[in-house]
């Protein structure tokens, strides 16, 4: 059974973590009790050995071979090779959880659109539903001791009420040497697309979604199948248990606690106990207990997934929310504030601080600017107001010559769209227009566009300088003039709005 402290850890204290340090059940001493007590055992036998049953010379020599393998047990990059593994296993860890098959949403979308009040449409939706517990049974049998150990046998899932004895002979009788846990599925489907024949399911868009649904579920299915499947290679295994179990055995030796009177460099103190060669010892082969406790969570033990909860947890909601709680709706009422325009729910005196904090807005509403920091800049050599830049920047891009003429086509379409700007910033400075109110469902005639565009004197507006034209070839007798040659009328530019097009006939 999964062990569960989030309640203990709800709030950072002093020491919050250490209360956690003196549980025993799914704790790392339950782990890794009996490998440190052999460790420490063989490291006593060879310091007793060392000091009581060597000889002068034997002592010279276990003495060079401590030093030797102190100093070469570095080498071994066990701190790497284990945090990468055990990365690599605890994500694998939360993935497999991911893909435990939940019927949550299943179950909403089979009471949402299998209907029928009667017996044949409860029929419908518990027989889908138990389907779908159905596959999770086969597929966690297959992958899970745990509900192995409960549903050893077809027999046994077909004594639980998750298939009848029918289901079971076409389940037997269907030839493949593979898992089979994907037939109740494909029941699923079958049934689903007859309950649309028979209108219970009344559209092909429901059937559509709750077919989604039933994709999504037996992909969780098919994923639990892979991870057993699939394993963390073993030559990775290996080489992160060599290298720990090396690199202790190593320890065992080469940290021997010497003779000071040898002389040796680090070699000053005589201690019996290795007090942090043992808290190496609990550090790297705890990380490495934690590696083959997660690595597959579907066992027995005390931190893996509790599949016989889930399935019990599963058929039973499942049930209840497609049969008991089908089309049951209470009364339509008003809630507590159908009146009030700001609904705020009350809090608690243990919680009644909260309600003057101020609401988060964003990060860049504390910022502060000056007064000078916050003045639009106009382009240089603009003198005009910023409303009307959009029709002189036009203007600028224009090539000058006959047609940009004040009379000519082009020229009216730019002081048209020179005036709709002025009006446009004119009017985001006016009331807003009060004609848009409607009488008898007929919205009378309004004339503030006229009004914008005809409010008040305005300044004559400077005519397009219109560039000299080429002569024609031959002899000139005499300095030409500029005529405006009327354009033909055609659609307009595809870079002008459209509304300037369709006024530009009135202009015509």
């Amino acid at each position: 059974m999964t062990v569960t402290y989030t309640a203990r850890v709800a709030n950072a204290r002093f020491g919050g973590f250490s209360q956690l340090l003196l549980l025993w059940r799914g704790s790392i001493y339950k782990l890794l009790w009996r490998e440190l007590l052999c460790f420490l055992g063989l490291y006593m036998v060879l310091s007793s050995a060392y000091r009581f049953m060597l000889t002068e010379g034997q002592k010279r020599y276990f003495e060079k071979l401590v030093i030797y393998c102190d100093q070469y047990a570095s080498l071994i990059p066990v701190s790497f090779v284990l945090g990468f593994y055990v990365n690599l296993v605890v994500h694998r860890w939360w993935n497999q959880y991911l893909c435990m098959p939940l019927p949550d949403a299943l179950m909403c979308i089979v009471s949402g659109t299998v209907h029928g009040r009667d017996e044949r449409g409860r029929l419908y939706r518990r027989t889908l539903m138990r389907y779908a517990g159905l596959s999770a049974v086969l597929i966690l049998r297959s992958v899970s001791t745990a509900v192995f150990k409960r549903f050893p046998t077809i027999d046994h899932v077909v004594e639980a009420g998750f298939m009848t004895r029918e289901e079971r002979k076409k389940f037997e009788n269907l030839n493949s040497s593979y898992n089979k846990y994907w037939v109740p599925f494909i029941w699923f489907s079958n049934l689903a697309a007859q309950a649309r024949r028979e209108g219970r399911i009344r559209d092909n868009s429901a059937l559509k979604l709750l077919l989604e649904e039933l994709t999504v579920f037996r992909g969780k299915c098919s994923m639990l199948f892979h991870y057993d499947w699939i394993s963390v290679p073993l030559v990775y295994t290996q080489v992160v248990t060599i290298a720990v179990y090396s690199y202790f055995l190593a320890c065992l030796i080469g940290r021997q606690f010497l003779d000071p009177a040898q002389g040796y460099k680090d070699h000053n103190l005589d201690l019996f106990v290795p007090v942090f060669t043992l808290l190496q010892f609990f550090f790297y082969a705890g990380w490495l207990k934690v590696a083959e406790q997660l690595i597959n969570p579907f066992g027995e033990d005390d931190d893996d997934f509790e599949t016989n909860f889930l399935i019990d947890r599963n058929f039973q909601v499942s049930m209840l929310a497609v049969d008991e709680m089908y089309d049951d709706l209470a009364m339509l009422e008003k809630d507590l504030y159908w009146d009030t325009a700001e609904a705020r729910a009350p809090y608690t005196a243990a919680t009644a601080f909260q309600r003057l904090q101020p609401s988060f807005q964003g990060s860049t509403f504390d910022i502060t600017l000056a007064k000078e920091d916050m003045q639009f800049q106009r382009p240089e050599g603009l003198d005009v107001p910023l409303g009307e830049a959009q029709g002189d920047f036009l203007q600028r891009l224009l090539p000058v010559g006959p047609g940009m003429a004040a009379g000519g086509l082009l020229g009216r379409r730019l002081s048209l769209l020179r005036r709709k700007n002025s009006c446009v910033s004119e009017a985001s400075t006016a009331p807003s227009c009060t004609c848009a109110s409607t009488q008898d469902g007929v919205a009378p005639e309004c004339g503030c566009d006229d009004l914008l565009l005809d409010s008040g004197p305005r300044e004559p507006e400077p005519e397009l300088p219109s560039g000299p034209e080429l002569p024609a070839p031959g002899p000139v007798a005499e300095p030409f003039t500029t005529v405006s040659m009327p354009a033909p009328r055609g659609p307009a530019p595809p870079w002008l709005p459209s509304p300037i097009g369709e006024e530009e006939e009135s202009l015509a």
